[in-house]
């Protein structure tokens, strides 16, 4: 039974059928409805326990018809790791990381694409499109060969390598344009509307947001339907963080999350150089303002102004959270300590978590009583530019041992 009812206009409230192909409304996302009420009376989430550990048992709070459409590359669910060292570091009682690395083509976009697709497949669409900063593409190109459809990606010039190479050898049409996402957006926005593709733009169409909402889904399950004090997400386009928000708000309503709990505050972690919801945040702003030059290391969080801005504000003030723009030149620091420290390939967006984690605590927005969570949306070997260092060299013929001796060890 499929409990999706309709889809819905953030702008005005305005309905959709649901099997119908949506894209935007009044310039703000469409997003999909359930008959809550009846899904609380038909279902109890212990059903979840006997199904396959992947993405697609939470199929009572999804769209697509039926198992038969889904398109999938084994969408497993990510681990849950509990960090002691760094909980110690950061001096908060318990401090998780939630490793999306390990889902097919590397990152939390699997979740969005493998729904999209399935979507957009099942709806009749034949060529898809999107722009990326880095791993929505590769995702994007996958999903699509993987449903026998046709796809076109136009990324920066600076995207990461890999990012470039996978979306080519997946078999999709790979542009490096010369600008930011946004201009790689509006190409792919006047293509749509020349009748060339259909635009899978970040919330440009209803169905990436469910994928990413499996996200919380997943999480409220792993931690026994219970949620954290915070959760700190680090935030381009926002999709996974509004997903998680929609998925904590419908298990409330139906029942599967204590109703006197209070959901987790939400913090959205971004980079100096390129912050608009950090700066609207701190100056109060209903959107977030584009910036002019946008530049950071961590390409994923490299998005000049979400499309959803005005649903990813309210998601983080309607928590009691907020946002933090990492220093820059702290990204590789943090990435090195979460990896020497717990052995957890995390992306350079992931390590801006970790900066806005430490502000937080030393602001005291986040108390050394407080569970978090913190989500690695990549995986590190993806991005070999960043991680780039030179090693020592030896020489076989004359090892210099004195050298070799690791004074750690006493």
């Amino acid at each position: 039974m499929r409990f999706a009812s309709h889809l819905q206009a953030e702008s005005d409230g305005s309905r959709f059928p649901l099997d119908s192909l949506q894209t935007t409304h009044g310039e703000q996302p469409i997003v999909v409805r359930y008959d809550l009420e009846v899904l609380r009376r038909s279902v109890s989430r212990s059903v979840f326990g006997a199904r396959p550990a992947t993405m697609w048992r939470y199929r009572e709070l999804l769209p697509h018809r039926a198992d038969g459409d889904v398109v999938s590359l084994g969408e497993n669910m990510t681990p849950l790791l509990d960090c002691a060292r760094l909980a110690r570091r950061f001096g908060v009682r318990n401090l998780w990381i939630k490793d999306e690395g390990l889902l097919p083509t590397g990152s939390f976009k699997a979740r969005g694409m493998a729904m999209a697709v399935t979507m957009a497949k099942a709806l009749g669409v034949t060529h898809v499109a999107a722009p990326t900063a880095g791993n929505a593409g590769g995702a994007l190109a996958a999903y699509a060969a993987r449903a026998g459809l046709r796809c076109t990606v136009l990324m920066p010039e600076d995207t990461p390598i890999v990012n470039q190479l996978e979306c080519q050898w997946y078999g999709a049409r790979t542009f490096l344009v010369d600008g930011l996402i946004n201009h790689c957006g509006a190409i792919v926005k006047e293509g749509a509307a020349r009748g060339l593709w259909f635009d899978m733009s970040t919330m440009k169409e209803p169905y990436r947001l469910e994928g990413k909402k499996t996200m919380g889904l997943e999480l409220a399950e792993q931690l026994g339907w219970k949620l954290p004090d915070a959760i700190f997400y680090p935030t381009g386009g926002g999709t996974g963080l509004i997903g998680m928000s929609k998925a904590f708000t419908e298990l409330r309503t139906i029942g599967w999350l204590d109703a006197n709990e209070r959901l987790p505050r939400l913090y959205c972690c971004q980079a100096e150089g390129c912050a608009p919801v950090a700066a609207a945040i701190a100056s109060g702003a209903e959107t977030c303002t584009m910036v002019a030059d946008a530049k950071t290391d961590a390409s994923g969080l490299r998005v000049p102004k979400p499309f959803a801005d005005r649903m990813i504000l309210r998601a983080l003030r309607e928590s009691g959270g907020g946002a933090f723009a990492a220093k820059e030149g702290r990204l590789r620091e943090w990435l090195g300590i979460a990896m020497s420290s717990e052995g957890i390939a995390l992306c350079p967006e992931a390590a801006a978590c970790l900066d806005g984690l430490a502000q937080a605590r030393a602001s005291g927005a986040v108390g050394e009583g407080d569970e978090v969570v913190l989500w690695n949306t990549g995986v590190a070997q993806k991005y070999v530019e960043f991680l780039q260092t030179d090693l020592p060299r030896l020489r076989r013929a004359d090892v210099d041992w004195a050298h070799l001796r690791d004074p750690s060890a006493g």
